[in-house]
Order: structure tokens, then C-alpha cells, then sequence
């Protein structure tokens, strides 16, 4: 592959970092940008006291993401993202794409939110992620044995108006795959990662 964006999209809980695995493993290199990382790495060094820092802090994570992304295009490196994008971050990365001529390609998850919350929930609750997405104050080495006590887990209800209102689920850019992931079991990966190949080769970017 030469000169790719492959876009993870989609709900929360569709698997998009396991998806983004498989394809690095199947198709190549690929440089692997998380929104989730930086946003992560940059709460450790900053630290938060309320949700409004905690906006501030996630503005420069992305602000890094874009800057990161562009030089990865300047270099012409194949690119993978993963994170329930919206019409939020279409404009620039159209721009970035348009810009340094990349082809781009969305993978779409989607799957009953009734599944999704229960899957967020459970992520949520494992102690290996991030205290940060779960807290309403948060500053690194901050540690809480039992996460159902953090004041910031999403409630049904909010999980599904985010689900609903901010076009996690109609959001594209070039070609577009979608899948349904409600059933894991049933999803044909393989499948997907050659059509993924077929429209690369048949879309050689030319410079």
C-alpha cells in the first residue's frame, strides 16, 4: 500500500483497535495514530481538576493528532486512525488528504447499542484502562481499586444520546466499508482485509 489513511470509525465498543491490529498484520506497514493515546499521555502530564480543564487538556491532544498526522504525510507513511470520528474532524483531515494526496478509507463499525453499552461498561470497569476517562478530576499515579465508584461512568441514558446525536454512525470519508459488529464471531476480518487490498490497488495514487 502507498500513500493510505484508513479511518476506524464508528461506535464505541465496535472493536476498532483489535480491527486496526489485523489490518497492520495483514496488509503492512502502517503508522498507528490514537486519539485515545494522546489524549491519555497528555491528561498524565497535565492533570485536570473538573471537566472543563479536562476539555482544554483533550483540545491539545488534539491538536498534536493533526500535527502528528501531517507529518506522517509529508513522510508519505501509510496511516491508520481509530476513534468514533463525526463531522467534527472531516474538515481537516479532508484538508490533510486533499493536501498531501492521500487516498482515505473508512471502516465503519456499527452494532445494536444495547450490545455497545454493555461492552462500554465492562471497558469502563477493567482496571487496565485509563483513569482518565472515567473521573471528573484526574492527575497521574491517581489509583481507584474499585471503578464502579468513579464519578464520571456514563449512564445508559447518555450513552445513547451520544451514540444518537453526535454521527458516530454516518461518519465518512473516501471509500467506505461498513460492518456490523454486534456478533464478533461473525465478522469475516479476512474478508474485509482484502477488499481493503482490492480497492488500494485498484486506486494507485499517482503522484
Amino acid at each position: 500500500m502507498e500513500k493510505s489513511l484508513i479511518l476506524l470509525a464508528g461506535l464505541p465498543g465496535t472493536g476498532k483497535t483489535y480491527l486496526s491490529e489485523f489490518i497492520i498484520k495483514y496488509l503492512g506497514e502502517f503508522y498507528l495514530l490514537s486519539q485515545d493515546e494522546l489524549k491519555e499521555y497528555y491528561c498524565d502530564v497535565f492533570g485536570y481538576n473538573n471537566l472543563e480543564e479536562k476539555q482544554r487538556v483533550e483540545k491539545i491532544a488534539w491538536s498534536k493528532y493533526y500535527e502528528i498526522m501531517e507529518r506522517q504525510m509529508q513522510l508519505g507513511k501509510n496511516i491508520i486512525s481509530d476513534y468514533p470520528f463525526s463531522q467534527k474532524q472531516k474538515p481537516h483531515i479532508q484538508q490533510l488528504v486533499e493536501r498531501y494526496g492521500y487516498k482515505v478509507a473508512t471502516i465503519r463499525l456499527i452494532a445494536d447499542l444495547n450490545v455497545l453499552f454493555e461492552r462500554q461498561k465492562k471497558r469502563d470497569l477493567d482496571p487496565a484502562r485509563h483513569l482518565s476517562h472515567i473521573v471528573t478530576s484526574y492527575k497521574k499515579g491517581n489509583y481507584l481499586a474499585d471503578r464502579s465508584k468513579a464519578d464520571n461512568l456514563l449512564t445508559y441514558e447518555e450513552f445513547i444520546k451520544r451514540c444518537t446525536t453526535r454521527g458516530y454512525d454516518t461518519f465518512e470519508l473516501g471509500k467506505l466499508f461498513e460492518v456490523d459488529v454486534t456478533d464478533f464471531t461473525k465478522v469475516d476480518y479476512s474478508k474485509l482485509v482484502k477488499d481493503i487490498k482490492n480497492w488500494d490497488e485498484s486506486n494507485i495514487v499517482k503522484d
